[in-house]
């Protein structure tokens, strides 16, 4: 298509013509590159029968190839200024619903329901780095039929969901991704793909959704309450980033035994657990102190 927006030149005449500012508190850094607009689309593995949920159109560059590619697409956008953009940039697709609205304040499950019968929908985005963590954990925890989530971040997040114990990423959130997905970093795209350049690099990830947990965990929520309180204090112990955990109500003596459950050192940092050993620490403290 003449018009298409992973043309350069396309998106900067239509910036122009709408006089568009770019607003820092929103990270917009729109994809101006067809290759890699291409690769988002078939790693996520778009088709026709797909409804396709797409977080932060922008001027609709990826709207558009999503829209040739779904049976349906829901872009949530929560820029107002862009509205009048995209009413134009995509004129020519009827299988688009703009929706001028903050993705964390929307109720996907009722989208899900509304566009998609239930049925599990994909997801896409160009995510903003203040907001990514937000964004993909209340995706996950909203309980909503997702296939997968295949997101544009900044490289340093990506390496940090698909990243195992022992790595300075390591974290809190790799726990929670890989006990939700299975991570896999599509691409990495350079500054120069983008209008206006962000100072860092971005990589493209797929998190394919997992039908049961990897781990078997009794209170998934406790299980995160122990992970966040293990990388609160990073340099400590494990044992005393439980014992100082405000949210964490076990003895002393119960954490003592619940690490020895695992058989390993008393000394050990949560740095170096695995999410199967966070599992199970979870499963003795709900077996042997609630």
């Amino acid at each position: 298509m003449e018009n298409r927006l992973g043309n350069p030149r396309n998106t900067i005449e239509i910036i122009q013509k709408y006089e568009f500012a770019f607003q820092k508190k929103f990270g917009q850094n729109f994809l101006i590159d067809t290759h890699v607009l291409d690769k988002i689309i078939r790693s996520a593995g778009v088709t026709k029968d797909d409804m396709v949920l797409e977080i932060g159109p922008g001027i609709g560059s990826m709207t558009q190839y999503l829209a040739e590619a779904a049976r349906a697409v829901v872009a949530v956008e929560i820029d107002a200024n862009l509205i009048p953009i995209l009413k134009e940039t995509l004129a020519d697709y009827n299988n688009v619903t703009v929706i001028n609205e903050d993705i964390l304040k929307v109720d996907i499950k009722k989208l899900a329901e509304q566009y998609n019968g239930g049925r599990p929908i994909k997801v896409v985005a160009n995510l903003p780095y203040y907001i990514t963590t937000p964004i993909i954990m209340g995706l996950f925890e909203s309980g909503v039929p997702i296939d997968n989530i295949t997101v544009m971040v900044q490289k340093e997040v990506a390496d940090r969901m698909q990243t195992g114990p022992g790595s300075k990423d390591y974290g809190a959130l790799s726990l929670a991704v890989q006990y939700y997905a299975e991570p896999y970093i599509v691409a990495n795209v350079p500054p120069n793909c983008f209008i206006p350049r962000p100072k860092v690099g971005s990589a493209v990830i797929r998190l394919t959704r997992y039908e049961k947990p990897p781990v078997q965990v009794s209170d998934p929520a406790l299980m995160f309450k122990l992970i966040r309180a293990s990388f609160n204090q990073r340099r400590k112990t494990l044992q005393n980033g439980l014992n100082n955990a405000a949210e964490l109500s076990f003895t002393k003596e119960q954490i003592a035994a619940a690490i020895e459950s695992l058989g390993v050192s008393p000394t050990i940092r949560g740095e170096a657990l695995t999410l199967e050993q966070f599992a199970a620490l979870a499963n003795y403290f709900s077996e042997n102190c609630l």
